[in-house]
């Protein structure tokens, strides 16, 4: 807000050059809407279950159980301190009980076993499920995170050093994530009279060593490898193919493989597709096609925005209805399934052909791009995914994202901008014309790095004057 105040007091909004310098690091994702659908699975399922890390390892760490900080200290002196009594982490767990945040896991039950119950009581998933909750029935696992069922068994990391390096809160991680040495100084809220958490059920003795399973794809012998149960060896540069992009320049780049990875490492997209494969195999006879319930927070750039508009009302506590999607996070229902999961990571799914792309709040239809995928990539000639267009190779899945984004491809920057032009009852398209009939492919990033092309779902303009 003091920046958006600053830029219009100071008339520089809709000026070139007149925004605020913002540096989002060195990794600026910019055809971010091709991406998500090869990401997140949102060409067969959606919506994706997700979980922001700051809440996901205070949480899990059990780094609150040392949190010394009152949420008063940090007040300003005009605000009502009644309100704001508890722990820190107590106002974590309302945001998630409220949708304000993501919550992982999301409850105190297994998601997968909800549609039998709802059956029972005569209830679609969704119903049972708020039902629930209502009643207490079900709780969300943030509430009870030293309860057994309540936090993570496997993880799973690539291109982050979490341990040792890049993760705040090493040594919590290490004692009650991996139930090692870990080097902890100070004491237990347990051990003193400070502020107890009134959201979270305290337990006297916390879970250590909650992780059963910890596995790290790395190209480095990283701290995080020296901790892991399975180091899995990745293609290091000049021995994959990939992209990279960076906000110090509005070029998408490639990284191209010149020579085979050494002795058994592979590249990440053939490490994850093995590990597709071996799940698909080994899951049957215990996971088929199942119904999953999904808690999805309310979303940015979307009209869940507006759903709690005034006061702060928390049903938990009888102040309104748990309204799903508007008090509460929205309920989804998404159907699984487990044994095809190697055929549907090595092909582009339906739903971009049923519901389309999009991102920032406006989507556009995006057969002409699947179409064109089919072409280009060829088709599945059997199986589940049967006349899907194939996703093989690392080349493969660069193709997708090219394909899909405005950034890449110049007619769905048409289209997004058009969509755009829906909401806000004015012509974008002008942005972009002039590179419709540009369709970037990656053999042309090898050749030559290509400028992208401007989409409404950044805020500047990429164009011969502007250059980011």
């Amino acid at each position: 807000r003091v920046m958006i105040n600053m830029l219009v007091f100071c008339g520089c909004v809709g000026q070139s050059g007149g925004g605020w310098s913002h540096y989002v690091g060195q990794e600026k994702l910019r055809p971010q809407t091709g991406w998500l659908p090869l990401a997140f699975a949102l060409d067969w399922n959606r919506p994706p279950r997700q979980m922001n890390s700051t809440s996901f390892f205070y949480n899990h760490a059990s780094q609150w159980r040392y949190e010394k900080l009152n949420a008063r200290e940090l007040l300003s002196p005009l605000a009502d301190a009644s309100q704001f009594s508890g722990h820190l982490i107590d106002f974590n767990v309302r945001a998630e009980r409220m949708g304000w945040l993501p919550s992982a896991p999301q409850l105190g039950v297994n998601p997968l076993t909800i549609k039998a119950q709802a059956a029972a009581a005569g209830l679609t998933p969704a119903d049972y499920t708020a039902r629930a909750l209502k009643s207490g029935e079900i709780r969300f696992a943030c509430e009870q995170p030293d309860n057994g069922k309540n936090h993570p068994r496997n993880l799973f990391i690539w291109r982050s050093n979490l341990l040792g390096s890049s993760g705040k809160g090493h040594e919590y991680m290490l004692k009650y994530l991996l139930g090692t040495d870990s080097g902890i100084q100070s004491d237990e809220l347990g051990a003193s009279d400070d502020v107890k958490p009134e959201e979270v059920e305290w337990q006297t003795a916390a879970i250590e060593g909650k992780l059963d399973l910890l596995v790290t794809l790395d190209f480095r012998m990283s701290s995080t490898c020296l901790f892991s149960d399975i180091v899995l060896p990745t293609a290091t540069w000049y021995e994959k193919d990939d992209m990279n992009t960076s906000d110090m320049h509005p070029f998408i780049h490639p990284l191209s493989a010149a020579v085979d990875p050494a002795w058994e490492a592979k590249s990440d997209w053939e490490i994850y597709k093995d590990i597709a494969k071996t799940f698909s195999e080994v899951c049957v006879g215990h996971l088929d096609k199942e119904t999953d319930v999904v808690l999805v927070p309310l979303q940015h750039d979307s009209p869940a925005e507006l759903s709690q508009p005034f006061d702060v009302l928390d049903w938990r506590k009888g102040e309104c209805e748990l309204t799903p999607g508007k008090t509460a996070p929205s309920i989804a229902v998404v159907e699984r399934d487990y044994p095809a999961t190697y055929e549907r990571f090595t092909s582009l799914g339906p739903l971009l052909d049923k519901l389309g792309n999009g991102g920032k709040g406006i989507t556009w239809n995006t057969q002409n791009e699947v179409d064109l995928l089919g072409k280009l990539n060829y088709v599945k000639l059997d199986g589940p995914a049967k006349g899907r267009p194939r996703i093989d190779t690392a080349i493969d899945a660069s193709e997708v994202i090219l394909a899909l984004a405005p950034e890449t491809n110049g007619q769905v920057a048409v289209k997004a901008w058009q969509a755009l032009g829906e909401f806000t009852g004015r012509e974008h398209t002008h942005l972009a014309l002039n590179k419709e009939d540009e369709k970037i492919r990656f053999r042309d990033i090898q050749a030559q790095p290509r400028k992208i092309i401007s989409s409404p779902t950044w805020s500047g303009l990429e164009s011969e004057h502007v250059s980011y």
